[in-house]
């Protein structure tokens, strides 16, 4: 019995770090409605920006999000109030170039085009870097 647990805690220690390391970008429906709702007309807005960012903390595992100033531009443009229901987004998970950085990935969360027949039943979709 000793010496399963220890087999264990040597798989656990030697197991590669995993996805979460790799340079990735995706694209993803936040529905914003349900993550405000309830929210206090006047916190609205700042209140999606950090929606968002929690979003992609969550989806990237990264600690470093950063917003892109379209996508602020996209949540702020019919005011304070009346945030988008939902928002497509392109999250790019990129490798930190400043050697002093805490974290060595951190993510970019852009606007992505919203198709004609709208959000709706859209899935997540792994971008290539070869499309951009």
């Amino acid at each position: 019995m000793a010496g399963d647990t220890e087999e264990k805690r040597v798989k656990m220690v030697e197991k590669p770090k995993g996805r979460k390391e790799e340079v990735v970008t995706r694209e993803y429906t936040i529905n914003l409605h349900k993550r405000l709702h309830g929210c206090t007309f006047k916190k609205k807005a700042p209140k999606a920006i950090k929606e968002i960012r929690k979003f992609a903390q969550k989806a990237m595992g990264t600690k470093d999000v950063r917003v892109d100033v379209k996508l602020n531009k996209n949540i702020w443009s019919r005011g304070i109030r009346s945030v988008p229901r939902r928002i497509r987004v392109r999250i790019a998970r990129k490798r930190n170039d400043d050697e002093d950085a805490k974290e060595e990935l951190y993510s970019l969360v852009t606007v992505a085009e919203i198709p004609a027949e709208g959000l709706k039943g859209l899935g997540t979709k792994i971008i290539d870097d070869e499309d951009e």
